[in-house]
């Protein structure tokens, strides 16, 4: 994980991406209700999925914040310095994220 670049590949998109993720979290509030008010099963279900689909949608986001910024970062680091292990630590990373959105 990289904790040295304070620059993010996702700051220009960060407040959209903050009020998407309020957003969320106001839908999953709102599905706690519902369970305890004994709402119907299938209206939960549909405001899951809503939940789940606009998650997603951060995370792809995020996804291509990060291969368009660090990434490519790393890949002109890596021409510039000839360490070819920088590029390759940052399409691990990204590799590895992609697995992990695909298994969830």
């Amino acid at each position: 994980m990289d904790t040295e670049d304070q620059t993010r590949g996702y700051s220009e998109e960060k407040q959209a991406y903050l009020r998407r993720l309020k957003r969320a979290e106001g839908q999953v509030r709102g599905i706690a209700r519902m369970v305890e008010e004994d709402k119907y099963c299938i209206d939960i279900l549909t405001q899951m999925a809503a939940v789940n689909k606009a998650l997603h949608a951060v995370s792809i986001g995020l996804l291509g914040d990060h291969i368009s910024h660090c990434v490519v970062n790393a890949a002109n680091e890596s021409q510039d310095t000839g360490n070819p292990e920088i590029v390759s630590g940052k399409v691990s990373e990204a590799t590895a994220a992609i697995s992990r959105l695909l298994r969830s």
